[in-house]
């Protein structure tokens, strides 16, 4: 299998990177990983006449922490790049242990955060932790800088926001929250490299054994990941118990809309939501690390 021809590009600057997305237009791609694109035009799911390597622009690969603002990680940061990262193994171990769960090695080498948000894949591992976390991205054009909420970039299965011919995301930001304790955990057919048939991710601010917030965040049962508000209300002000946690997951049951697929039922998919959203909130609020 080949791929087709087309242009490379490799520009040294981010504002290049924009000028050159926006004068080639929609027969232009972006490259950074290339985990996805690069099977896409294999199988001539994509045919770009040209592709813009993002390769250069180290500065989008860093990982830090800004006082007053959060954790800030570069697009161009690989999945192992998050795993292995002691600012996020510091602030956000959870974003660390969510990037563990995905794909295998090789892959997790070279894919990368801005890509995986991108595409826009409902079962998608990153996504619903970072929701949960309260993140929000920053999309740069030739002549325009915005920043969107992480909730609301999702439009549906492999779409969302972005405007695919004048815009490169640039970086995700995780604010310094009063978060006590966040995971995300999933459930897939295979024990390493698979797709989540669910997932959950929960984050949760204690004070004692009272839950004075939450945010579930549901993966692989909706088009796009969701909040799962329903059973947050649930929990917010009460003192945690399995009870409480069991209602909660099945609050949670009700936000979701799964489909019946290769990979498990829409029955089965609601089962799984109820059992992992107790799970993730127990561990979230029982182990305390965010």
């Amino acid at each position: 299998m080949f791929l087709p021809d087309f242009d490379y590009h490799a520009p040294e600057t981010l504002a290049e990177a924009c000028d050159l997305l926006r004068d080639l237009g929609p027969s232009a791609k972006i490259l950074a990983g290339g985990t996805d694109l690069l099977i896409k035009m294999k199988h001539g799911l994509v045919t770009p006449r040209a592709v813009i390597s993002l390769k250069a622009l180290d500065e989008l690969k860093t990982i830090t922490h800004v006082p007053g603002r959060g954790v800030v990680i570069g697009a161009r940061a690989t999945h192992n790049d998050l795993v292995n990262s002691p600012v996020l193994h510091e602030h956000f171990l959870s974003v660390s242990e969510a990037a563990h769960k995905m794909a295998n090695n090789q892959i997790r080498n070279r894919g990368t955060v801005g890509g995986n948000l991108v595409n826009a894949i409902p079962s998608a591992d990153l996504p619903p932790i970072l929701i949960a976390l309260d993140a929000w991205i920053t999309l740069v054009g030739s002549n325009t800088s915005r920043t969107v909420p992480l909730h609301t970039f999702f439009t549906g299965p492999s779409c969302c926001v972005i405007d695919p011919v004048d815009e490169i995301l640039t970086e995700i930001v995780l604010p310094d929250q009063p978060t006590t304790g966040s995971t995300y955990l999933k459930f897939g057919l295979r024990r390493s490299g698979a797709l989540s048939v669910t997932g959950v991710a929960a984050a949760v601010t204690m004070d004692g054994d009272t839950i004075v917030d939450s945010r579930i965040c549901l993966g692989a049962v909706f088009p796009v990941p969701v909040r799962a508000h329903d059973a947050e209300d649930v929990l917010r002000g009460k003192t945690w118990s399995d009870e409480l946690l069991a209602e909660a997951g099945e609050a949670a049951s009700c936000c979701a809309l799964p489909i019946t697929d290769i990979r498990g039922t829409a029955e089965y998919r609601l089962d799984l939501v109820r059992v992992l959203t107790k799970r993730a909130l127990k561990r979230a609020i029982t182990e305390g690390h965010v």
